[in-house]
């Protein structure tokens, strides 16, 4: 499907909208374009705007996700961000059999959620709205919460177990990074929030302190290693950052799945909204992005301009040293540091669904 395919797609302009504006966007870009494909079974909205009012501002760092279910096993590769009449949309296909009954959306913390409540955009079989009625009035029931818990500590587990030591310094580093992020989404999914992607850690923070466990967000920071970094200095990484991801995004010519979050046009989410997050003095919560992007970047310079890659190594390296993972033994060694840490994350976890209002009895 072209993203360009019509005057209005493609076009990144720094805007701001309703959400509900961006909603009917996505909707008519559903109707006109992913609705016309083969094997397309409907499409829902996912993702952290879900649970906002439609009158609220959608900042320009911000976007909204769809998923687009297809019957094909096997999806096509994630769309990724796009313009669509000013909206910035994120698309992601999803195989119905991933959506094959209530328990297994009920027992997976990325998928639950939006199930939730109504997000369906269009269901042309009935098979989604039948699927919603069956998973919302169990969603906040204590089984299935506690079970979404333990699939995030899974994925923690995993992740880190599987770090390759011989591979590429980008590679460790997003094999490190995105298992310890999911620390936060053990909480967010504890406390029925929105296991957002690049500002899990202020969610995880606001969580942590509505429910008396600020000493928790205080032991999150170590394992990601910014617990000691200045606002002053996690600013000149992300100016690093810039000259990074501006080469990288003009150099780009490998289909990466996270190709669309390093281009001009996404610049908006991944360099804007880390300044947005510093400027409101919440500079440690920007780290894990920035961090992320950074080695993203690099395994595009690696791939298709590594003699960039090389020019700007030194700014990367020197982000990973301020988080103490300068080095394969040290990041080995910090992971770790996050599975000794599981237990007690599960056992605030555990805490949280306890202490939540929301949470109601059940029986799997």
């Amino acid at each position: 499907m072209p993203r360009c395919s019509s005057k209005h797609a493609c076009k990144f302009e720094e805007v701001w909208m309703k959400v509900e504006e961006a909603r009917k966007a996505a909707a008519r870009w559903v109707d006109q374009h992913a609705s016309r494909e083969a094997g397309f079974l409907g499409a829902y909205f996912s993702g952290s705007t879900v649970g906002l009012p439609g009158e609220a501002d959608l900042p320009e760092s911000s976007d909204i996700d769809l998923i687009v279910v297809t019957q094909p096993t096997e999806p096509p590769p994630k769309l990724g961000k796009f313009r669509y009449e000013q909206a910035l949309l994120e698309a992601t296909y999803l195989s119905w059999s991933q959506l094959a009954s209530a328990e297994a959306v009920l027992s997976d913390y990325h998928l639950a959620g939006s199930f939730r409540t109504d997000t369906i955009i269009a269901d042309p079989t009935g098979r989604l709205r039948r699927l919603q009625a069956e998973v919302a009035p169990r969603f906040a029931e204590k089984p299935w919460v506690l079970r979404r818990c333990k699939h995030a500590h899974d994925r923690i587990e995993r992740g880190l177990r599987s770090i390759d030591p011989e591979a590429p310094r980008q590679d460790q580093v997003l094999g490190w990074l995105f298992p310890t992020g999911v620390t936060t989404h053990v909480l967010l999914t504890a406390a029925l929030r929105n296991p957002t992607i690049r500002l899990r850690y202020l969610a995880a923070r606001e969580v942590l302190e509505a429910y008396g466990h600020s000493e928790t967000y205080a032991e999150l920071l170590p394992l990601l290693g910014c617990s000691q970094l200045t606002a002053q200095r996690t600013e000149e990484h992300l100016k690093a950052l810039e000259r990074t991801y501006d080469t990288a995004a003009a150099r780009v010519a490998t289909p990466f799945p996270f190709l669309s979050d390093i281009t001009p046009g996404a610049r908006s989410v991944a360099i804007d909204g880390s300044r947005e997050l510093i400027e409101r003095g919440r500079h440690q919560e920007a780290v894990f992005w920035i961090t992320a992007t950074f080695a993203r970047c690099h395994q595009m310079l690696a791939a298709d301009a590594p003699e960039e890659g090389e020019r700007l190594a030194p700014d990367f390296h020197a982000l990973l040293a301020d988080l103490g993972v300068g080095t394969t033994a040290a990041l080995l060694q910090r992971a770790d540091e996050v599975l000794r840490y599981l237990p007690r994350l599960m056992a605030v976890a555990q805490a949280l669904v306890d202490a939540n209002p929301a949470i109601k009895p059940g029986s799997t």
